[in-house]
This record gives C-alpha cells, structure tokens and sequence, in this order.
C-alpha cells in the first residue's frame, strides 16, 4: 500500500490565535511590536508542531480496471457489418436460452442452429457479394427462430402442464427439426456458384483428357505416370 504524510492544521491556527491575542493587547503601529507577534506566532507554531505531529495514511492501491474484450473490427462495408453484428446477437441470444431450456434433446437442436448460424456468417464475411443472398436469413429466419425459443422459455418456465402451454410448445419442438433444415439448406445455397464451377472445371477437364487421350479407359495409363504427364502439359 502507499503511504502518505499528513500534516496537522493544528499548527497554522496556533500561529494565527497567537497573534491575533498579542495585537489585541498590543499596538501594531510600532515595528518592535510586530517584530515580537512574529516571534510569538512561531514559537506557537514551533510548539504546536512538536505536539500534532504528522500522520501516515496507508493508501489502497487503486484497482486495475479490467481489460474489455477489443471491439471487433469492422469490415469496412455497413451492411455486411450490420449482417454479421446480428448474427453475432443472434447465437448470443440462442446460447443464453439454451442454457435456460433443460430438455436434452431440443437443446442439441438449439446448439445445431448456432452452429449453422456461425457457418452462414463465415461464408458471407468471406464472400461479401453473397450478402444479398443471405439478407433473409437475418432479417426473418433467425429472429423468428429466436422469437419461438424464447416463447418456449417462458412456457416451459410457469410450470403449469395446460393445453395452451403444452400444445404450444409441442408445437415448437416439432417445427425445430424444419428450422434446422432450412439453415443447413441455406448454408448449402451459399456454394451453388461454386458447385457450378466445380461442374464447369470437371467438365472441361473431362474433355481435355478425351482430346488428349488421358482418359482412364482400364488398360491405360498408371495413375502416377498419368500425373507426370499432365503435369508436363500444364508446364
């Protein structure tokens, strides 16, 4: 701990009590007597200090504020920042009623959606120009889907086996399995031009070997040679 002096006032009141009693016994105007108040209000000053001496105060260290998690950095372009800001709220959210929801086998579902949800934005934070493709996703699918888990939050929080809360909740457990299969079918969506160049490259691959005679008829060439010459070719 730090420590600190403090000095007592005490000493300061002494001088000026001091000379406030001589100058009313004395008059001022002459230099002698002024001379002596002076003398007086040390030697006051001098004793009082001799008895109010100083004090050490220990000083608490001041706490360390603690260090916030850097705010993540943006990607330059508003609304991919925004989809992903809210994909982000959105696992968050899903995560926080997960833990409140004690049944096992909605809440794998629950985690398999975040999961999906983590993939989605990953790929559009990759690929900005399939924002537009994704937009729905966020500004229906996962509010929505956020909307039903905290429904079946407070439902599942009344304790009361009713046909309003028991239907409406057996109603939300079934549509889950849709939900899950709606994400992993829009996540797969988020490939379909690349599985349309994959097509494209097999296919011209496929007829460059049939031009060129590398195609694997069953009597041709061994696979490690075969590399060997395509890789001459493409030198």
């Amino acid at each position: 701990m730090e420590k600190k002096k403090i000095r007592s006032v005490v000493p300061v009141y002494a001088a000026a009590a001091a000379w406030l009693i001589f100058a009313l016994q004395n008059p001022m105007f002459e230099l002698s007597n002024i001379l002596i108040s002076l003398g007086v209000s040390a030697a006051a000053y001098g004793a009082a200090r001799l008895i109010f001496r100083p004090k050490l105060l220990e000083l608490e260290a001041p706490k360390e504020t603690p260090e916030l998690p850097p705010e993540p950095e943006g990607t330059g372009n508003p609304e991919l920042d925004a989809f992903l800001l809210e994909g982000e709220r959105g696992v968050a959210e899903m995560n926080r009623l997960n833990d409140n929801i004690p049944d096992e086998r909605l809440s794998e579902r629950i985690f398999k959606l975040t999961e999906l949800t983590g993939k989605i934005c990953a790929v559009v934070k990759a690929n900005p120009q399939k924002l537009p493709r994704a937009k729905r996703f966020v500004n229906y699918y996962l509010p929505t889907t956020i909307k039903l888990l905290g429904v079946y939050d407070r439902m599942g929080q009344q304790g009361v086996d009713g046909d309003n809360i028991s239907g409406s909740m057996r109603k939300i457990e079934d549509i889950l399995d849709s939900i899950v299969s709606a994400y992993e079918k829009m996540l797969d969506s988020m490939f379909s031009e690349e599985a349309m160049d994959v097509s494209a490259d097999i296919s011209v691959m496929e007829t460059m070997l049939a031009r060129e005679g590398f195609e694997d008829d069953g009597a041709g060439f061994d696979p490690a040679e075969k590399e060997v010459i395509m890789l001459g070719a493409g030198g």
